[in-house]
């Protein structure tokens, strides 16, 4: 299998995990939560196809192990980057850094990286403001749709996440080119 040139940063809340199903515990974290219809096979299928893969998501670390280790995904990432750990929240640069940083890259390989997530103020903004390639996943409508400013303008929007195994081939074929 050929090494792909393009990365994935992907969030978790409402781009893999359903935000509404979560279960938390006394202390807020939670414990288990479902995933969004074609979640797991986006992942997996991105994993297959030998893309690097980091979450970069706010919240608490446990958390994140509890619902990737339910649905098996924990161990398709080739790095997580979780704001409790990081001491940031997106759109923080500091978040995206820390991605690239955790995968031996630099700030040039930024270039050739998308982030996809639901949040245009968070994870949108944060992409677009360092070069990366933003990709909306808007399957919720429990956050804004609409872009307050050019910053949170994405470059590109899908509806379901197997939308964005096409996405990334293209975008990996054009990087192959270069």
């Amino acid at each position: 299998m050929d090494e792909k040139k393009l990365i994935v940063f992907l969030d978790s809340g409402d781009t893999l995990v359903d935000e509404s199903s979560e279960i938390r515990d006394e202390d807020g974290i939670v414990v288990s939560a479902d995933l969004i219809p074609g979640a797991a096979e986006m992942v997996s299928t991105l994993h297959r196809l030998g893309y690097t893969l980091a979450l970069v998501a706010d919240g608490d670390a446990q958390s994140f192990k509890n619902v990737f280790n339910q649905h098996g995904l924990h161990d398709y990432f080739d790095a997580l980057i979780i704001s409790e750990q990081i001491k940031a929240t997106k759109p923080s640069p500091r978040m995206f850094k820390a991605a690239i940083g955790a995968l031996d890259l630099s700030d040039a390989d930024f270039a050739r990286t998308v982030m996809v997530g639901n949040n245009l103020s968070r994870d949108i903004k944060g992409a677009n403001a360092l070069g990366i390639t933003s990709v909306f996943l808007s399957w919720t409508t429990r956050y804004p749709h609409k872009p307050a400013d050019e910053s949170e303008s994405p470059v590109y929007t899908i509806a379901e996440p197997m939308q964005l195994v096409e996405l990334v081939g293209r975008l990996n074929a054009e990087l192959e080119l270069v």
